[in-house]
């Protein structure tokens, strides 16, 4: 099993940056890619943003390029979200996931593990 731990998320103002960040442990070896998926009330949970295990591949939603950033300390097994120009729209429960496999393409039935989540509220 892998344990995940998220954590950095706050309120802040619409234009702010914020980082996100989670620790992986347990069977860690056994993670292919780590990312972030939000949901914000009344929605589904989407897909914000992964990276593979090496850091080399990086896969992003179209709402977040150009603003959000994902990296991975990988012998800290910790990946990190910076989000920059921050929107109310990005307001939601960001929780970090884990997949074993490669995908060309990362959905939230395709992760294997899932932290509990950590609250980023966007002001206008």
């Amino acid at each position: 099993q892998v344990q995940l731990v998220e954590s950095g998320g706050g309120l802040v103002q619409a234009g702010d940056s914020l980082r996100l960040s989670c620790a992986a442990s347990g069977r860690t070896f056994s993670i292919y890619a780590m990312g972030w998926f939000r949901q914000a009330p009344g929605k589904e949970r989407e897909f914000v943003a992964a990276i593979a295990r090496s850091g080399g591949s990086t896969y992003y939603a179209d709402s977040v390029k150009g603003r959000f950033t994902i990296s991975r300390e990988y012998v800290k097994n910790t990946v990190h979200l910076q989000m920059s120009s921050l929107k109310p729209e990005d307001t939601g429960l960001y929780y970090c996931a884990a997949a074993r496999y490669y995908r060309s393409t990362y959905s939230k039935d395709d992760m294997d593990y899932w932290g509990k989540g950590t609250l980023v509220t966007v002001s206008s």
